[in-house]
Parts: C-alpha cells; sequence; structure tokens
C-alpha cells in the first residue's frame, strides 16, 4: 500500500473564491489499471479561477483545483504496463472515461461521454475527483503521461491542459509547412499554440488587443504581430489568407468575431479553445457565405497528441514561460491570474509535507 497522504489546497466556498486552506481528502479506490503519483509541480490554469469563482456554474465545494500535474509514481496497478515506481509522469484535464466507446476506441476519449474530470466531478463510486494542489492523485493509466527524460517536470506542468488545449487543434487543422495559422490572444494558451505552431512549421501569426505584448510575441517566434481594434480595420489586409485561426480570447464582449471569420481562406476553420463565461457574439448565416469558413472548438487532447506533444517539446527545446510559486501561494497565483498579471503561466510547486 502507498504511503501517501492526500491533502490539498482547497476552496470550500466560491463568494470566497481566493481563500484556501489545507484539507485532507479520500481518494478513489486504488484499482489494478491505477498509477499513484506524489506530486511535485501543478500549473494554474484559466480553468481553475472559472470553476473556484463559479464562473462555468456549481461545483462541490470544498474543491483542490489544479489539473496540470507532473510528480512520480508511487505505486502501479498490477495491469499497468506503461510506468512504474519512481517513474516521472503527469496527469491533464481528464482522468476517466468509459474506455469502451467509439471516442475511447479511437484515440478520442478526450470526447467520451463519461468524462470525468480531474476535478469538480466524480468517480463511478461517488468519491469527488480533487486535483493538483496537493500531495498525491490517482488516475487511471489511460490518464497518465509520461514525461521524456530531457523534459524538466516545471517546463512539463502546464502543458499538461495549456499547451495540450491548443497543440490538438493545431495538429487535427493540419498546421503545419505551408500553412498560415492565426493564434487570438497572447496569454497561457496563445503562447504555447504560438510555440507549438512554430515547432510544426507553420507561418504564424499573433493577435493581440495588448501593444506592450509586441516584443514578447515576437521573441516566442511569431512571424507576424497584429494589433487587434475594436472596428476590425485590422482584418482587411489579412482577407481569405489564413488557413487556421485558433482563439485562446476569454471575454466575450467586443469580440469581432465577423472580422476574424473574414480573414480565412476558403473552408479555413476558427477554433475557439477559450471559453468565456459569457456566449459568443451574435452572428448571421451570412457571415460564413463569402468563404465558407467554419466556427467550431476543441475539447483539451488525447492521450496520443499528449505524448506526441511532450515528445515535440523535449526534441526541440520548447520552454513555456512560466513563473514558479510555492503552492502555498495559490492565493496570489490565482488573483494575479484573473487579473491578467502573469506571463505566461503559474506554476505551482509542492510545499505540503
Amino acid at each position: 500500500m502507498s504511503s501517501v497522504e492526500f491533502k490539498g489546497y482547497a476552496i470550500s466556498d466560491p463568494k470566497k473564491w481566493n481563500d484556501f486552506s489545507v484539507i485532507e481528502f479520500k481518494p478513489k479506490a486504488f484499482q489494478d489499471t491505477d498509477v499513484e503519483i506524489a506530486i511535485t509541480h501543478c500549473g494554474v490554469c484559466g480553468s481553475d479561477v472559472h470553476t473556484i469563482t463559479g464562473g462555468w456554474g456549481e461545483a462541490p465545494f470544498p474543491l483542490v483545483p489544479g489539473h496540470e500535474i507532473v510528480g512520480k509514481v508511487t505505486r502501479v496497478g498490477s495491469e499497468v504496463k506503461g510506468f512504474k515506481v519512481g517513474d516521472r509522469a503527469g496527469i491533464g484535464a481528464q482522468i476517466g472515461s468509459c474506455y469502451s466507446c467509439r471516442a475511447c476506441k479511437s484515440d478520442n476519449e478526450n470526447y467520451c461521454s463519461k468524462s470525468i474530470n480531474t476535478y469538480a466531478s466524480k468517480y463511478p463510486d461517488g468519491i469527488s475527483t480533487q486535483g493538483g494542489y496537493s500531495t498525491a492523485i490517482r488516475g487511471h493509466e489511460q490518464f497518465v503521461f509520461p514525461i521524456p527524460e530531457n523534459l524538466e517536470s516545471r517546463h512539463a506542468a502546464s502543458m499538461l491542459c495549456g499547451g495540450l488545449t491548443v497543440y490538438s487543434p493545431l495538429v487535427r487543422n493540419g498546421a503545419g509547412p505551408g500553412k498560415k495559422v492565426g493564434v487570438v490572444g497572447i496569454g497561457g494558451l496563445g503562447h504555447y499554440a504560438i510555440l507549438f505552431g512554430k515547432a510544426l512549421g507553420a507561418e504564424m501569426y499573433a493577435f493581440t488587443h495588448s501593444k506592450d505584448k509586441i516584443e514578447d510575441i515576437k521573441k516566442m517566434g511569431a512571424d507576424h504581430v497584429v494589433v487587434t481594434d475594436d472596428e476590425g480595420e485590422f482584418a482587411k489586409d489579412l482577407a481569405m489568407s489564413l488557413d487556421l485561426i485558433i482563439s485562446t480570447r476569454d471575454v466575450a464582449e467586443g469580440m469581432p468575431l465577423q472580422q476574424y471569420l473574414s480573414m480565412l481562406w476558403i473552408h479555413g476553420h476558427f477554433v475557439t479553445v477559450g471559453l468565456p463565461d459569457k456566449p459568443l457574439p451574435q452572428l448571421s448565416a451570412f457571415d460564413f457565405c463569402p468563404n465558407g469558413c467554419y466556427l467550431g472548438s476543441s475539447a483539451i487532447g488525447s492521450k496520443k497528441e499528449a505524448v506526441e506533444m511532450l515528445q515535440l517539446a523535449a526534441d526541440r527545446g520548447i520552454k513555456p514561460w512560466i513563473e514558479e510559486l510555492p503552492m502555498k501561494d495559490a492565493k496570489q497565483a490565482v488573483e494575479r491570474l484573473k487579473r491578467n498579471d502573469v506571463k505566461y503561466r503559474f506554476v505551482l510547486t509542492q510545499d505540503l509535507a
């Protein structure tokens, strides 16, 4: 049996969304297919803020957030084939599925209708899922990812949601040599989209409302930086020129969605991975006709994509722009993230004894 104690930094009330306290919690029953991880690092995701503030609806409290988890394997079930005690491993935003549906059998388990979120969800046995601002976690091997030897844990952590969320639509929409890819919103997700898009060989266009980010964006490797305006003038020179646009924008109000769609080449895709609390702007059917464009979204990514992404990062030396804080400073991290005061991802390091 594992001697790892399960305790974490939890929120008990969305009205006090930044008031963390340490709680002990009961993990799921250990199964033969499970891997147990002693957590060393956990990224802070915008999803954490949406959830603990109630922006995405009701959540079960007390709640330990965090779904960008890296640590060392402390226990493996008898049916686990890909991990051994002492390995480094990670878990992202999903920790369970039905394992038998069409999606699960086609490397699309991230779209399983019976998905279990890493936190703010429930296992079939009724135990609430708790996240990575904690000492340990258990998960089915399908949702545990090996960390390549030459990829640092602090760099891998936020890739497991922030990175994967943009990597999946990049590869599923053919980002690579000869493709022009736009990224809307250069924050935690957007900076990853630039890093991975460039590594895949695409020509990258970054769209930002903040002139003070221009130099950072260039250092990330974007080929073009476009400063947007509320009137949509920025889109005119790029009409029907981009193959793919990935939007990481987290605010729906004032979003010039029609202008973004107008920049797509014939049957180009606009994929929103940013999930604002409020609805997107109203569109007309006529907004899609001139170029036959598509509007859609993407849900995290599959294990196959996660493994490929981590290996690409290791092989190409991709390092996210992160700020590390001890886990006890989760309050500071979520407060600063909520006001966009981070360049460009927070990673919490373990400090619970």
